[in-house]
């Protein structure tokens, strides 16, 4: 089985393979929040790439998330904050969701065999399952408005550190070997490392301290979301 890295949404197309598993990371914080929403209860989910297709899923009668740079979307009750979904309103609803990056990230994923999402939240299990899978796996990077970022690259570092070491995955890819680099030199202390990454920053100056540390929490959250049609859902 081969890992692969894709620093960018952008990208995929340059790595998509037909029977290969892709995850989705965006750990500030769409992919935090979902793992986070789904070991909450939530029932399904709606990935959508706009506010507008959001806004349409919201005036049906349905829950919806909505977040740019940042900030929550005035009009929407939730946006990709994980503390936003630590609640009993959210228990048996089918939400739908739009964010800077994670969202975007999924949508440009959309021909892969399979897409599930991942977080350090459900590292452990993720990884367990993948390994159990023995098929390829692209680690898809939602980076920031298709830049490269440094946390989703060290989560995919992590992902690549496990499967390689334990699971007798290879890599024939650079971008792999240098995530697997970079989480080599930050797992000793993630929250420090990514002191004076872009994002971080940028949540900081939001008052977001909080879901920072939070989303550098390793195995809080041992649930998977997969892709089903138009739904993501819990494995």
């Amino acid at each position: 089985m081969n890992i692969e890295v894709c620093y960018t949404p952008q990208a995929y197309p340059l790595f998509h393979k037909d029977e290969s598993i892709v995850v989705v990371i965006d750990v500030f914080r769409a992919t935090s929040a979902i793992v986070t929403a789904f070991y909450n209860g939530v029932s399904k989910m709606i990935p959508v790439a706009s506010v507008e297709e959001a806004r349409e899923y919201q005036k049906n009668g349905y829950m919806a998330a909505a977040e740019r740079d940042g900030e929550v979307i005035e009009g929407f009750e939730l946006g990709n904050s994980p503390f936003g979904y630590m609640n009993n309103k959210v228990k048996g609803k089918t939400i739908a969701i739009s964010t800077t990056n994670g969202t975007q990230a999924i949508e440009a994923s959309r021909k892969a065999s399979k897409i599930l999402v991942g977080s350090f939240l459900n590292l452990d299990v993720l990884c367990e399952y993948l390994a159990q899978q023995k098929k390829d796996v692209i680690l898809v990077c939602a980076g920031w408005k298709n830049k490269f970022n440094l946390e989703d690259t060290i989560f995919a570092g992590a992902v690549v550190q496990k499967l390689t070491t334990e699971s007798g995955f290879e890599i024939t890819c650079d971008s792999a070997i240098a995530s697997k680099h970079l989480y080599n030199i930050a797992k000793t202390d993630l929250y420090e490392f990514l002191s004076n990454s872009s994002h971080r920053n940028r949540l900081a100056k939001l008052d977001l301290e909080r879901d920072i540390k939070y989303c550098l929490s390793p195995n809080q959250c041992p649930v998977i979301p997969v892709m089903e049609g138009k739904y993501l859902v819990k494995m």
